[in-house]
C-alpha cells in the first residue's frame, strides 16, 4: 500500500491520473474477485479480469475510450462482474457520458450491494453530478 491508501494489485488510484481535482475525487477500483461468479465460467471471468488489468493500464494513461471500451469488453464477458461495472461507469464519467455512467453504477451496486468502495463511487458521481445540473439550470 503507498501512502495514499492505494494498493498496488487490482487498484487504479486516482493520484496516479493526470485528470481534473473533481475527477480525482471519485475512487475507481477494480475490485476484483478471485472467484468466478455462479454461471460464470472461470475462463470467462478470467478473460474478464485481463480486460478489467488492461483497462486500468491505458486509464492510467489517460487513455479514456480504450479503458471504456475494454471494461464493456470485460461485461460482456462476464455480467456479473462488479468491479468492472464500476471502474466502466468511471470511464463513461470521464468522457461526459453521464447517463450510461449513472446506469453503470446502478448495475454495480445490484450486482455487489454491500460493496462500500462502489457506494463511495456512486454517492460522490451523483453529489457532484446534481450539483453540476443544478448550477446548469440556473
Amino acid at each position: 500500500m503507498d501512502g495514499a491508501g492505494c494498493t498496488e494489485f487490482d487498484s487504479l488510484c486516482y493520484s496516479d491520473l493526470n485528470i481534473p481535482m473533481m475527477a480525482r475525487m471519485i475512487v475507481l477500483t477494480a475490485l476484483v474477485l478471485g472467484l468466478a461468479a455462479p454461471g460464470v465460467s472461470a475462463d470467462r471471468r478470467s478473460d474478464a479480469k485481463a480486460q478489467v488489468d488492461f483497462g486500468i493500464r491505458v486509464a492510467q494513461r489517460g487513455l479514456w475510450k480504450e479503458a471504456a471500451y475494454r471494461w464493456e469488453r470485460a461485461v460482456e464477458l462476464d455480467p456479473t462482474y462488479a468491479a468492472a461495472w464500476n471502474n466502466l461507469a468511471v470511464a463513461y464519467e470521464q468522457q461526459g457520458q453521464f447517463d450510461e455512467a449513472r446506469k453503470a453504477y446502478e448495475k454495480a451496486l445490484k450486482l455487489d450491494s454491500g460493496n462500500l468502495m462502489i457506494r463511495q463511487n456512486y454517492d460522490l458521481f451523483k453529489e457532484i453530478n446534481d450539483r453540476t445540473k443544478g448550477r446548469d439550470s440556473r
